[in-house]
C-alpha cells in the first residue's frame, strides 16, 4: 500500500507538468509517488487547450484522439474590426485535455510511476530544513508519506512552494482574471485561431475562439485588472458572447488566474522543486502553459533521478534544473514578457495603426514575428528581443 512506503519522489498535481515529471524520472529508475487531488486525472480542465505541433513532438507523439482541430491559421481583429490573416508556419492543435492529460497519466504509470487519485496534500514532511515527504487526507483518512524529494506540480494556486519557504507570490499587474466557455452550435473556422486585441474585449489581454470543430469552440478572455476598469473578466465575456454567438449553448465553463509573469526567480530548495504553473512557466505573452509545463516537468524529473542516484537532494545539486530551465525556456519567457509589457499599454487607437501597417505586408510574407515588430514600434529596443524569440519565424 502506498501509504505505507518511502518513495524517492512524490510529485504533487497530476497536470501536465506532474504527469511529465512522473514518466522521465520513472523511466530514469527510481520509485515515484504522484498524488491528485481530483476524482479523475484531466479534470476540471482549466485551460485553452492549444499547444503547438512542434513542442508536443518534444515530448510525444501527437495522438488523433487528442485533437479537436488542426489549427494553420491565424486571424488577428482590431479594434476597430479589421482583421489579418496569417499562415502558422508551425501547426498548432487545439486538444481534448481529458483524453490528452489521462494519456500522459498512463506514459508515466506504464514507465512505473504510481498515481493516486483523490489525495488532498495539506503539508510537507521535514528532517531539520530538508523536505522529506509530504502529509494529507485520502478517502477521509489521514496520512504522511516519506521521500527523498518532493515535486511541487499543483497549478498557479501552489501551496507546496510556500509551504517550503519559497516565494511564490504573483504581482496584482500579473495575475490575469480569466475565464472560458465552450460553446457548441455556432459556426466556426475549425483551422483557425482567432484573437480580439481590444481594451473593449480584454482590457490588458486577449479575447480567444479556438475551435473544437466546425460548430463548437472554446471562447474566453484574459484581463488584467489594472485595466479593467472594474468590470468582471465574466462580464466582459458575457457582453461578447451575447454579441457575437448569441444562439451559443455553453456546455462548460471555466475559471482561473493566469500568472503572465517571469519564472520564479527560485523554485528549488532543499528536497523540493516546483515544476509548470507552479514555477510560473506560463508563457508571459500568451498565457499558454502545456508546452512550457512539460517541459519544467521533463527536466525536474530527469534532475529528480540525477539526484536521487547520486544520492544528493540538496538545493545546490537541484539547481542544475534551474540552470537546464532557463536555457531551454526561461530566457525566452522573460524576453516574451518584455513584449507583453509594452503590447499590453497599447491603446486601441495604436492597435489600429499597427493593423494597418501589418496590413500592407502581402499576405504570402505575413509571419507572426512580423507582426510582433510592427507591434512594439513603440519601444524600438525591443526589437532585440523579438528577433531572438521568433528567429527563422
Amino acid at each position: 500500500m502506498w501509504r505505507q512506503r518511502k518513495f524517492d519522489l512524490i510529485i504533487v498535481g497530476g497536470g501536465p507538468a506532474g504527469t511529465t515529471a512522473a514518466r522521465y524520472a520513472a523511466k530514469g529508475g527510481i520509485n515515484v509517488l504522484l498524488l491528485e487531488k481530483d476524482r479523475d486525472i484531466g479534470v476540471p480542465v482549466r485551460c485553452g487547450e492549444a499547444a503547438s505541433d512542434e513542442g508536443l513532438k518534444i515530448f510525444v507523439e501527437p495522438d488523433p484522439r487528442w485533437i479537436k482541430s488542426v489549427i494553420t491559421k491565424l486571424r488577428l481583429i482590431s479594434p476597430n474590426g479589421r482583421t489579418i490573416d496569417v499562415d502558422l508556419k508551425q501547426k498548432g492543435y487545439i486538444l481534448d485535455r481529458r483524453i490528452f492529460d489521462y494519456d500522459l497519466a498512463q506514459y508515466a504509470a506504464v514507465e512505473g510511476a504510481q498515481i493516486v487519485c483523490k489525495a488532498y496534500v495539506d503539508g510537507l514532511l521535514f528532517d531539520d530544513d530538508k523536505v522529506s515527504g509530504v502529509k494529507g487526507e485520502y478517502l477521509g483518512e489521514p496520512f504522511e508519506v516519506k521521500s527523498k524529494l518532493v515535486i511541487g506540480a499543483d497549478g498557479v494556486e501552489s501551496r507546496v512552494g510556500r509551504w517550503a519557504g519559497l516565494n511564490t507570490v504573483v504581482k496584482m499587474k500579473d495575475m490575469e482574471s480569466a475565464i472560458q466557455k465552450t460553446i457548441s452550435g455556432i459556426e466556426v473556422n475549425e483551422h483557425r485561431f482567432d484573437f480580439y486585441m481590444s481594451r473593449e474585449w480584454a482590457p490588458g489581454g486577449y479575447l480567444w475562439i479556438f475551435p473544437k470543430g466546425p460548430n463548437a469552440a472554446n471562447i474566453g478572455l484574459a484581463v488584467s485588472g489594472k485595466y479593467s476598469r472594474f468590470r468582471s473578466a465574466q462580464r466582459y465575456l458575457d457582453d461578447f458572447l451575447q454579441k457575437t454567438f448569441p444562439d451559443g449553448s455553453v456546455v462548460s465553463t471555466t475559471v482561473g488566474g493566469v500568472p503572465c509573469d517571469k519564472t520564479l526567480k527560485k523554485f528549488i530548495t532543499h528536497g523540493l522543486m516546483l515544476a509548470g504553473d507552479s514555477a510560473h512557466m506560463v508563457n508571459p505573452m500568451t498565457g499558454g502553459g502545456i508546452v512550457p509545463g512539460m517541459r519544467g516537468g521533463m527536466l525536474a524529473g530527469e534532475t529528480a533521478a540525477e539526484a536521487i542516484k547520486e544520492g544528493d537532494t540538496s538545493e545546490k545539486y537541484l539547481n542544475r534544473y534551474a540552470k537546464k530551465w532557463h536555457k531551454v525556456g526561461g530566457r525566452n519567457h522573460e524576453r516574451f514578457y518584455s513584449i507583453k509589457e509594452t503590447v499590453s499599454k497599447l491603446t486601441d487607437e495604436e492597435l489600429n495603426s499597427i493593423c494597418d501597417a501589418v496590413e500592407k505586408i502581402p499576405p504570402e510574407e505575413r509571419t507572426i514575428g512580423k507582426v510582433f515588430r510592427k507591434a512594439i514600434f513603440k519601444k524600438p529596443s525591443l526589437l532585440v528581443d523579438v528577433m531572438k524569440v521568433f528567429a527563422g519565424v
